[in-house]
């Protein structure tokens, strides 16, 4: 059974701000000689790897509300320089939008069933056009 993990995205204003914040970290990694892969490091190293790399993602939790994944490509546990012990979550840099979901501050990451993720925003559609603020004005309304 696949598993998702959800988390806070501090410091993003929006899913375009996320994106920039990507491209700019892979243009660094490949500037350096260093494999282009997005990393995402933190502290708690999941206990249900196996789950979360069977077609998991993680969810970035936005300005309050869920609004984006990226796929889970590994999971690799390490120890830092202070001795501390870390994970690094490597995730696909192709950030996928998702439908608005309302989801209250919390510290670290949290599992998230797949009956309880959001589902991709339909970017077939106009509603893909639309400023961010009025789609989170139309989600609080329960409109999209």
């Amino acid at each position: 059974m696949s598993l998702h993990l959800v988390k806070l995205c501090v410091g993003a204003e929006s899913v375009e701000d996320l994106q920039a914040w990507i491209d700019q970290r892979q243009a660094d990694r490949r500037a350096k000689g260093m494999p282009a892969e997005q990393i995402h490091t933190t502290r708690m190293v999941p206990t249900r790897a196996q789950d979360l790399l069977d077609g998991g993602s993680l969810y970035w939790v936005i300005k309050g509300y869920v609004q984006a994944r990226q796929r889970l490509i590994n999971i690799r546990p390490f120890t830092d320089e202070g001795g501390i012990k870390r994970c690094h979550l490597v995730l696909d840099p192709e950030l996928v939008t998702t439908r608005m979901q309302p989801r209250r501050p919390f510290q670290g990451w949290r599992y998230l069933k797949p009956d309880d993720a959001p589902k991709d925003a339909n970017t077939n559609s106009e509603a893909g056009d639309i400023p961010e603020t009025m789609r989170r004005d139309l989600a609080e309304l329960c409109l999209i």
